[in-house]
């Protein structure tokens, strides 16, 4: 584990970089209809940690599509985390309105927790790399908005855990 202060002010610019350059990558292979954007509750079990998160989607083959998203998970006990995962999903519609998909990804997360030494504190972080294997549904609201919902188990060394997420997103 390695002592760190992070400085939320710096954190922000690096996540506003971040969504810019997978704004491009979506942007440069879209076409109407097979790009999405979204907004999402998260909830992961290992330490009760609620979150908020963004999902951006693009389907370059029919019914596959490449998903990267960056989850930033409250304090929850001194421990806060982000989470940055790109899942592949295979959809399966059932209606015009309605689909599933089975996803498996790629995961990283990045855990900090509050120390306190006597008159010393500080933080303590640690990086972890790992997989996501889930299920996933959609449901079309209105034209371009979907509810989605997604259930998955995150395998990390000596940090599995279940991640719900909830959300909308805008499909361009």
């Amino acid at each position: 584990m390695i002592i760190t202060y992070i400085n939320w002010n710096d954190m922000k610019k690096y996540i506003f970089m971040a969504i810019i350059a997978i704004a491009t990558m979506f942007n440069v292979h879209a076409e109407k209809g097979n790009v999405s954007a979204g907004a999402q509750f998260v909830y992961a079990s290992k330490h009760s940690m609620a979150g908020l998160g963004v999902q951006l989607q693009c389907e370059p083959l029919t019914n596959w599509r490449l998903a990267p998203e960056f989850i930033y998970f409250f304090k929850n006990n001194g421990r806060t985390a982000l989470n940055a995962n790109v899942n592949v999903h295979y959809v399966i519609p059932t209606s015009n309105s309605f689909a599933l998909y089975p996803l498996v990804g790629f995961s990283y997360g990045h855990y900090t927790e509050d120390v306190k030494a006597g008159i010393i504190s500080g933080s303590v972080s640690d990086d972890r790399c790992g997989a996501n294997v889930g299920l996933g549904a959609q449901y079309l609201i209105k034209e371009h908005l979907h509810f989605f919902t997604e259930q998955r188990f995150q395998i990390m060394k000596d940090f599995n855990q279940s991640v719900t997420v909830l959300g909308l997103k805008y499909t361009f």
